[in-house]
């Protein structure tokens, strides 16, 4: 049995290789052959899955990072193509913030711009970004202000960073932004369809997990609507709708509200990227993994768009995660054949994240085991 290990990364435990590696372990130990192909959609792992497929070369920039200290991001350049590839995580990224320390009010995008402004100078007319895995619940004005915009107060002065300071903005003028952002295309890749505002917005979905209380929750969904009037009042563009926009803290609405982005569904782009069809024609199995497997993942997350381009394919497909949530249950009829969670009878959450690679290994050689039998 031929065996395709395509793993998204476990949230704070393994990177996609990390995870792939474990999962093909497991899948040898039973018997089968395995290619291991690590995945992304848009979040951390991106520019690691990307930079072998579209044969770039990694460049290191000393950027700010979430909380105002340094960190060391990259991004992917091809000068054959002036290509540029960058993940938003690497500059503004959930993970470079320890969880102790998490503050989705003061929490910058300003990294994830002068990323952007470093691709921009070394030559880039076309730039892909990912926007998955971040810290951040500011809208993208970090990202705007390190971009050359104003984003002023009441008195004329630039507003400080994340949500907290957004309902102090009186006007965003964009007369001092870099001056080859209009001609640079950009598009950004997003792992899930949430709009900026409302029960499925950037607020009440994902500042949870950056650290936000109940009630600064409310307060940053107050801080994204006053943004999202602001938009439309002084740049003419409605970003409150927008499939993709709650992204990253709404940093999709604000791709493009300040760099004229086009958001498009991170996984499918890169299954694209890496030729996905032509794995998928030599494998008998499918094996992927992410941290939870939930509603959200039904959403544009990497291992349901593989899912459902292996059933086309005719190849079956397991998912093995770390652990299941509410709604996941109609992946089960659209591409998923199994799922195999770590956290089940005996095993904690705690203990999976003590153990991964052992219980990912353990699990991957149970579904080649239950797959072969078939």
């Amino acid at each position: 049995m031929r065996v395709l290990v395509a793993p998204a990364s476990l949230k704070e435990s393994l990177s996609a290789a990390e995870a792939a590696h474990a999962m093909a372990e497991g899948a040898r130990r039973a018997g089968a052959e395995a290619v291991e192909l690590p995945l992304a959609d848009g979040g951390r792992g991106t520019l690691e899955c990307l930079v072998p497929a579209m044969g770039l070369r990694l460049h290191t920039v000393q950027v700010t990072g979430p909380l105002g200290q340094p960190a060391a991001a990259q991004f992917g350049y091809s000068a054959d193509t002036r290509t540029a590839v960058m993940e938003m995580a690497s500059a503004s990224g959930l993970a470079l913030v320890p969880a102790q320390d998490r503050n989705a009010m003061r929490a910058t995008t300003r990294g994830t711009g002068e990323l952007l402004r470093a691709a921009i100078e070394a030559g880039a007319a076309r730039m892909f970004l990912g926007i998955g895995d971040s810290a951040t619940s500011d809208g993208g004005c970090g990202a705007a202000q390190a971009l050359g915009f104003s984003l002023l107060d009441a008195h004329g002065s630039q507003i400080g960073p994340g949500a907290e300071a957004l309902a102090a903005l009186a006007c965003i003028d964009p007369a001092a932004r870099h001056p080859r952002l209009g001609q640079t295309e950009i598009r950004v890749a997003c792992d899930v369809d949430n709009p900026l505002l409302g029960p499925r917005g950037a607020a009440r979905i994902f500042s949870p997990q950056k650290g936000a209380t109940p009630a600064q929750i409310e307060e940053i969904e107050k801080a994204l609507a006053h943004l999202a009037d602001v938009i439309e009042r002084d740049l003419g563009i409605n970003v409150r709708t927008i499939s993709g926009g709650g992204a990253a803290g709404g940093l999709g609405a604000g791709a493009v509200a300040f760099l004229g982005a086009r958001l498009m569904p991170g996984a499918e782009w890169i299954l694209g990227a890496i030729e996905i069809e032509k794995h998928l024609a030599q494998a008998d199995l499918v094996l992927t993994a992410e941290g939870r497997f939930d509603a959200q993942s039904l959403g544009g997350k990497a291992p349901m768009a593989l899912a459902r381009r292996a059933a086309a394919a005719g190849v079956p497909c397991a998912v093995i995660p770390g652990s299941t949530g509410p709604g996941h249950e109609p992946a089960l009829g659209q591409g998923v054949s199994a799922i195999f969670p770590l956290v089940r009878e005996n095993v904690t959450l705690s203990v999976a994240l003590a153990r991964p690679r052992e219980l990912l290994a353990e699990r991957a050689a149970e579904a080649v085991r239950r797959f072969a039998r078939r």
